[in-house]
């Protein structure tokens, strides 16, 4: 083989090996400059603001702690008083006795106040105002409140119509959402009665 063609395939080895270099180089680079959190999908907290405002549009929630008011087509929830619970200046009576039949129960034309077997109750005002709301409540308490049903997670009752026994069957991570949410909306003063357990009732 000739002196000419000996280095012709030299240049072409060297040529070839430079190539391999280069291109393992970029690969260490590019390895390199990429972290784990560039590849690695950011793991997505199952509790969110979003979700508990969606399970707090389902669950019925403003149908109860958002006070009607007359509309056009009928009572609707007052949203300017959104989730606020009895309306502090709207003193209820005495309920009336109702005749023995199937009418058991009394409602107020809010829908915040009821009178029935178990006394008298008021939606609670569920903003995070720190006076009158749920501001100082924790998560545990509010998880407690709705798994056994009893107010603050361990004080009085739980009253009708508020249908904990159906709620305590959420996940943690819905009631978390959910309180989540409440945490975030706008805060109402509000000071709603205290309710009256029925053997308590004077």
């Amino acid at each position: 083989m000739s002196l000419a063609v000996e280095n012709r395939f030299f240049l072409v080895f060297v040529v070839v090996l430079l190539g391999f270099v280069g291109i393992a180089a970029i690969g260490c680079q590019a390895a390199h400059e990429s972290s784990p959190e560039d590849t690695i999908e950011p793991v997505v907290s199952p509790v969110s603001v979003e979700r508990g405002e969606y399970l707090v549009q389902i669950t019925g929630c403003h149908d109860c702690h958002t006070p009607f008011v007359m509309g056009p087509s009928g009572p609707e929830p007052d949203m300017s008083r959104m989730l606020s619970g009895h309306p502090q200046d709207l003193v209820m009576p005495q309920p009336p006795e109702l005749p023995e039949g199937p009418w058991v129960w009394l409602g107020a034309g809010t829908n915040t106040a009821f009178a029935g077997p178990w006394g008298l109750s008021y939606a609670i005002n569920l903003t995070p105002h720190q006076n009158t709301g749920i501001g100082i409540w924790t998560e545990e308490m509010f998880v407690d409140s709705i798994r056994k049903g009893r107010h603050m997670g361990h004080a009085r009752p739980v009253l009708p119509p508020m249908p904990w026994p159906a709620y305590q069957n959420m996940t943690d991570e819905d009631l978390e959402s959910i309180f989540a949410y409440l945490k975030s909306i706008p805060e109402i003063e509000n000071r709603v009665p205290e309710a009256i357990p029925a053997e308590t009732e004077g």
